[in-house]
């Protein structure tokens, strides 16, 4: 997170950053963008837990239960998309931060991240960038479903 942190104040995106509340936005972001799932289902794709290659929510996306764009079509459409206040958490830390004027921020400046998420305010898209090469990074509306 201090790389992204130091990103952001180098090109003078103005952000606020709120501990401990990672928790939280991982839970809105589940109900946002992986609720179509029964519990078994997401059981299946291994959405939670803590052993071997469990509990990461970004598994919707690589188990394809979800729609969504991947690398430079993820890329691109996270770019194009109009951003007015946006939240970065990430799925093993209790930080959220928060851009309050996100218009700038590009996919790139989330390229050396893992397992990052950014969403707009109100959870209608969402861009993450994961820690596996070959998965991601994913962009997808939560209206999709």
């Amino acid at each position: 997170m201090d790389y992204l942190i130091e990103q952001l104040q180098s090109t003078k995106i103005k952000f606020k950053s709120s501990p401990y509340w990672g928790i939280y936005f991982r839970k809105l972001w589940e109900e946002a963008f992986v609720s179509h799932l029964k519990q078994s289902e997401k059981e299946k794709i291994h959405l939670y837990g803590d052993r071997y290659f469990c509990g990461y929510l970004w598994h919707v996306f690589s188990y394809d239960r979800r729609p969504h764009l991947l690398q430079t079509a993820a890329n691109d459409a996270f770019d194009a998309v109009k951003k007015s206040k946006c939240y970065i958490f990430y799925q093993h830390s209790a930080n959220v931060l928060t851009v309050e004027q996100a218009s700038t921020l590009k996919a790139a400046q989330f390229a050396n991240e893992e397992d990052i998420y950014v969403v707009d305010e109100n959870f209608t898209w969402t861009y993450v960038v994961t820690h596996e090469s070959h998965c991601g990074p994913y962009f997808s509306n939560a209206d999709n479903y």
